[in-house]
This record gives C-alpha cells, sequence and structure tokens, in this order.
C-alpha cells in the first residue's frame, strides 16, 4: 500500500493534494461557523487561522498518517472545500475518510456523493485497502445520515473519544466499509453521480 498525493478526477468534482496556495479560497468558502461546528479543528474564521489549518495538514501528510486533498467543483472551477485520508495504516490495509468539509452553497449536492466515491474507489481499488472507516460526532445526525447513505456499516460508539477546542467532550460514531462489501456500494454510488 503506497500512499502519497494524488488527484482523483470525476464528472463533477476533482480532489488535488491540499497545498498553501489553496488557502485564501479556502478561508473565504469556509467563514461561517456553521461548518466547523463538530470539526475537531474548532472554529477557523480568518485566514490565518486557515493557514495554520492547512499547515497542521500538510505536516501530517509529512509524517504519513494523512493525505488531505482541496475538492475542485469542476463546472464553476471553484473550490467547494476539502477531505483527506486520516489515520492511514499500511500494516493493517486500512485508511479512514474524514475531515470533510464544503461552502454552504455545496453543500447536499452531488459533490460529496462524488467526493466519497472517488476516495473509496481509490482506496479499495488501487490502494487495496481491506477496511475504510468513517468518525462522526455522535451529536451530528446530519453526517451519520451522509455516512450511511453511502452504505457504510454502523460500528459502535466511541464514548467521551475527544475532546474539542471549546472544551465539549465529544463521542464519536464509527463507521466501515470492507473491500468485499465495495462492488455492491459502488454500483450504488456511481448510479447517483448524474
Amino acid at each position: 500500500m503506497n500512499i502519497s498525493p494524488v488527484t482523483l478526477r470525476g464528472k463533477f468534482v476533482q480532489l488535488v493534494p491540499l497545498e498553501p496556495a489553496h488557502i485564501q479560497e479556502l478561508a473565504r468558502i469556509g467563514s461561517k461557523p456553521e461548518i466547523w461546528k463538530y470539526m475537531r479543528y474548532g472554529l477557523i474564521e480568518s485566514e490565518s487561522q486557515m493557514s495554520a489549518w492547512v499547515n497542521e495538514l500538510l505536516k501530517l501528510q509529512e509524517a504519513g498518517t494523512d493525505l488531505p486533498f482541496t475538492v475542485f467543483h469542476l463546472p464553476s472551477g471553484r473550490i467547494a472545500g476539502a477531505t483527506r485520508y486520516l489515520n492511514i495504516s499500511q500494516a493493517n490495509h486500512a485508511v479512514e475518510i474524514g475531515g470533510t468539509w464544503y461552502g454552504f452553497e455545496f453543500q447536499r449536492t452531488v459533490v460529496n456523493t462524488e467526493t466519497k466515491y472517488l476516495l473509496l474507489k481509490y482506496a479499495l481499488e488501487d490502494l487495496h485497502c481491506i477496511r475504510v472507516q468513517f468518525k462522526a460526532d455522535l451529536s451530528n445526525v446530519r453526517s451519520q445520515k451522509a455516512i450511511e447513505r453511502l452504505g457504510a456499516v454502523r460500528e459502535g460508539v466511541l464514548r467521551d473519544h475527544m475532546i474539542l477546542p471549546d472544551g465539549r467532550v465529544r463521542s464519536s460514531v464509527i463507521y466501515s466499509i470492507l473491500s468485499d462489501e465495495w462492488p455492491a456500494i459502488k454500483i450504488r454510488l456511481s448510479s447517483w453521480i448524474t
């Protein structure tokens, strides 16, 4: 399993390796506090905070634990948001997909469906992962429903899993898709990307 920066292209989105050149536009579309409500990073409301966030993810990429992407919306040519592989476990042929966020105008559109489709396809077909996992804040019902809509199996709850920057103690719901579940999920997801 050789994980290194890669570009993934679909009909509506292109995932490109996250880079500092994306900071200004990411800060612009990520300026709404509601985007960060359930994220472990806390509120990002300035270009300097976005720069710190990007630099943190690039350090994690150097360490080999994460592979972050900027999501471009192809019809508009604009940045829609960001996502990443995290908790990369080469020894166990497993990755997690998470840290995903989009500007308001791209939420509840084909952007997320195709982004997740491309990430799952690459992880399960090209990287030969046997497991892809997702985590969602127990309080974030919307994210849980989106993950379940993908076809991921809810495995359980990590109770009081982490302390967020605002001091709130978060419990996290764990989901997974296994390699032998992917063929059926792939057919269903690809039918939604029209």
